[in-house]
C-alpha cells in the first residue's frame, strides 16, 4: 500500500562505510510507503558510502546529528550495515545511546547485515533471537542474544536480516512492521 506508513518519521542512523545498498533500498521502501525518513550520523555534513566494504560509493548527506535528537522525534529506526560503519558508530556514546533508549522504548529497530554491531554495544541483545552476517554472530551469541540463520527475523519490535541478498524480505518486514506501530504525535 502507498501509504501505510503516512505520517510516520523514520530515523535511519548511519557513518562512514555504509554500505550503500542497505541504506537505500530500505530509504525507498519507507518513502514509497509514503513514510518520512531522516538520515543521522555522527556530524551533519555528508557520509561516505560503499560497495562491498571497499569500492567508494559516493556521499549521502546526513539530515541531524544523532546527538541533537530524541526517540520521540521518530517512529521507527534503521540500521544499515558495512563493517565500518557499525564499528564507527559503536565508538559513539550518542549513537549508542540513542540505539539503546529506542530499542527499550518499544518502537522498532531494524538492522541488516554489520548492523546489529551497535546493538550489542546498547547491551540490548540478550535473550532476543536475532540475526546478522555471519561475522557478527559470535559476537551476539557472546552479547546473550539467540543467533539463527534466516533471511528475516522478527523478535518483538527488533527486525534483523543477513545481508544485501535478504534486502527484498527485509524491506517487506520493515514496512509491515513500522505500519503496525502507531505514528508519533
Amino acid at each position: 500500500m502507498p501509504n501505510e506508513l503516512q505520517g510516520r518519521k523514520i530515523a535511519f542512523l548511519a557513518a562512514d562505510g555504509v554500505e550503500l545498498v542497505e541504506l537505500e533500498q530500505p530509504r525507498a521502501a519507507v518513502e514509497d510507503a509514503g513514510g518520512q525518513v531522516q538520515l543521522l550520523s555522527l556530524k551533519t555534513g555528508e557520509i561516505q558510502a560503499r560497495n562491498h566494504d571497499l569500492e567508494p560509493a559516493g556521499t549521502v548527506p546526513v539530515d541531524l546529528a544523532v546527538g541533537e535528537v530524541k526517540v520521540d522525534d521518530f517512529d521507527a529506526l534503521v540500521l544499515p550495515g558495512g563493517t565500518v560503519n557499525p564499528d564507527k558508530l559503536r565508538l559513539d556514546e550518542a549513537a549508542v545511546g540513542f540505539v539503546r533508549d529506542f530499542v527499550r522504548s518499544g518502537k522498532p529497530v531494524a538492522a541488516i547485515c554489520h548492523g546489529p554491531w551497535t546493538l550489542v554495544e546498547a547491551d540490548v541483545v540478550r535473550d532476543r533471537t536475532l540475526t546478522s552476517y555471519p561475522s557478527v554472530r559470535t559476537d551476539l551469541r557472546n552479547a546473550g542474544a539467540t543467533v539463527v540463520d534466516q533471511e528475516v527475523c522478527v523478535d518483538g519490535n527488533l527486525i534483523t536480516s543477513r545481508s544485501p541478498k535478504d534486502l527484498p524480505a527485509f524491506c517487506q518486514a520493515i514496512t509491515d512492521q513500522f505500519a503496525n506501530t502507531p505514528a508519533h504525535t
